[in-house]
């Protein structure tokens, strides 16, 4: 019997081994579809960060040129379209509050920088918010006995600073059909003396002290990367 059924086997071919073709073809199939998966997420990913990466440049292009045209003198970031107002441009030393000259600034700036976001409604679309941001310079106050009193200090003007110009801006003469959709997207936050500005290796104190209008773009999944689904 053993040897009829041995001898059957070999004549029935790869018949015997089907279930093993199977297998493999299956795990085949797996690790294709595995790959293939990857491969789109990858891909998503990168076409994503490009598509960002174009947003904020288009941003900062449209608000540079502008600027320009009203001959405000700011600093933009051409890659980020990140936004640079230093504080001695707005504040006194030590001061939360606008001085005139600030507010004389903000008030032509602002408007100009609105009013551009919203122009393109494609372009505000892919907003997700905009981040005014407060930095300071690492500097002692006078009486601080510890890195982290100094800290908490700073954090509280860089935060105060950065609401001082948010606060003044809603009330700047920007379109205020807009007025909603821009709410929404505020965001304000202090960074105390988290992010320096370094020049040779050194901060910059007068550099680190400063404002930061940044804009976040939406995300986006793979199938909106690829045109499917925004």
């Amino acid at each position: 019997m053993a040897i009829r059924y041995l001898k059957r086997k070999e004549d029935d071919g790869d018949g015997g081994n089907i279930f093993w073709v199977t297998m493999s073809d299956l795990m085949l199939g797996l690790a294709i579809v595995f790959i293939t998966l990857f491969v789109l997420a990858m891909t998503g990913f990168t076409q994503q960060a490009i598509q960002q990466q174009k947003v904020k440049m288009d941003v900062a292009k449209e608000i540079s040129k502008e600027l320009q045209k009203e001959h405000i003198d700011a600093q933009i970031d051409r890659m980020t379209g990140d936004l640079i107002i230093p504080s001695t441009a707005l504040f006194e030393v030590n001061s939360y509050v606008l001085s005139p000259s600030g507010k004389t600034l903000l008030s032509k700036l602002a408007p100009i920088y609105i009013n551009t976001l919203f122009k393109n409604k494609e372009l505000a679309n892919d907003i997700e918010s905009i981040l005014i941001q407060g930095h300071t310079d690492s500097q002692t106050f006078a009486g601080v006995k510890s890195v982290d009193e100094q800290f908490v200090r700073n954090m509280d003007l860089s935060l105060k600073r950065a609401n001082s110009v948010a606060e003044y801006i809603l009330h700047t003469n920007y379109n205020k059909n807009n007025a909603e959709a821009f709410r929404k997207m505020i965001v304000v936050e202090g960074k105390s003396f988290n992010e320096p500005v370094l020049v040779d290796g050194k901060e910059d104190y007068a550099k680190s002290r400063r404002v930061e209008l940044k804009i976040k773009v939406k995300d986006w999944n793979v199938a909106s990367a690829f045109g499917l689904k925004k």
